[in-house]
C-alpha cells in the first residue's frame, strides 16, 4: 500500500512531506527544549547531531544514486528498443511481397503505439492494455515471419534473429520501466531527515537562538536534492524524463 503511494503521488508532494516533516521536527525539538527548566535541561549532545546529518548526507547520496542509474537504465533501454525495432523494420524491407508490406505495417504499428505509451504516464490499466496490444502485435509478427520462413527467403536467420531482438528488447524496456527505489528506502531517507532537524530545534532551544538562515537553507538543500532524487525514480512525471528522440526518429523515417 506504501509503495503505491510513493509511486503515485507527484514527486515535488512527496518533496513538501519532507519539507513539512522537517519543519515540524525542528520545532518539536525547540518547543521541547525550552519547557524544561534550565537547570534541568539537558544537553542535546552536539555529537548526535552532526552523526545525524552525516548519516542524512550519506542516505541522501545513496539514493540519488541509485535513482540516477534507474534513470539512466532507462535510457539505454529506450534507445535499444528502437535499435531493435529499426533492425527489424530493415530486415522486414529485404522480404518479398506480399509479406513484406504486411510486416512493415505492424512494425510500424508496433512503433507507433511504443511512443504514444512513452509520451504520457499511463495508468496501470491503460499500461496493461498496451502491454496486451503490443503482444498481439508480436504474435503477428510472428506468424508473418513463420510465412516468410515457408516461403524459403533467403534471411530467414536474420529475420528470426531481429524479430527474437525486438522481443527481448521490449521485456527489457518494460523492467526498467518498472523499476523504482524501495518504498522502505524512501521512508528511510525521511525519518532521517526529520531527526537533525529535531536535534538542531533542541540545541536552538538551549541556546535560546534560532538560527533561521542556517535552519532554513538546510532545510531546502535536502528537499531540493529529495525532490530530485525522486523525481528521477518516477519515468513520465515532474521534470526529468527520458528522450525518447531514438524511437521518434524511428517513427518518422518508418512514415516517408
Amino acid at each position: 500500500m506504501m509503495g503505491n503511494i510513493v509511486e503515485h503521488v507527484a514527486p515535488w508532494l512527496v518533496a513538501l512531506g519532507f519539507a513539512v516533516g522537517m519543519v515540524a521536527g525542528w520545532g518539536l525539538g525547540w518547543w521541547r527544549q525550552r519547557r524544561l527548566p534550565p537547570e534541568l535541561s539537558p544537553d542535546p549532545g552536539i555529537k548526535f547531531t552532526d552523526a545525524g546529518m552525516a548519516l542524512l548526507g550519506l542516505l541522501l547520496g545513496f539514493t540519488f544514486s541509485m535513482s540516477l542509474g534507474r534513470h539512466e537504465q532507462r535510457r539505454a533501454a529506450v534507445v535499444s528498443d528502437s535499435n531493435s525495432i529499426g533492425d527489424f523494420y530493415t530486415c522486414a524491407s529485404l522480404l518479398k511481397d506480399p509479406p513484406r508490406g504486411r510486416l512493415q505495417a505492424v512494425i510500424r504499428d508496433y512503433a507507433q503505439r511504443k511512443l504514444s505509451l512513452a509520451r504520457g504516464m499511463p495508468s496501470e490499466d491503460t499500461l496493461q492494455q498496451a502491454l496486451r496490444e503490443m503482444q498481439e502485435m508480436q504474435t503477428e509478427m510472428t506468424a508473418i515471419v513463420d510465412e516468410a520462413i515457408r516461403q524459403d527467403t533467403p534471411i530467414a536467420v536474420s529475420l528470426t534473429n531481429t524479430l527474437n531482438g525486438v522481443t527481448s528488447n521490449n521485456a527489457s524496456w518494460l523492467a526498467a520501466y518498472r523499476d523504482r527505489l524501495p518504498w522502505s528506502i524512501v521512508l528511510l531517507l525521511f525519518f532521517a531527515a526529520v531527526a537533525p532537524a529535531f536535534l538542531m530545534g533542541q540545541q536552538q532551544g538551549v541556546s535560546q537562538r534560532p538560527h533561521l538562515t542556517g535552519t532554513l537553507s538546510f532545510f531546502i538543500l535536502v528537499t531540493l536534492v529529495s525532490y530530485v532524487t525522486l523525481d528521477l525514480n518516477q519515468p513520465g512525471r515532474g521534470l526529468i524524463q527520458v528522450s525518447h528522440e531514438s524511437l521518434a526518429r524511428l517513427v518518422a523515417s518508418m512514415a516517408n
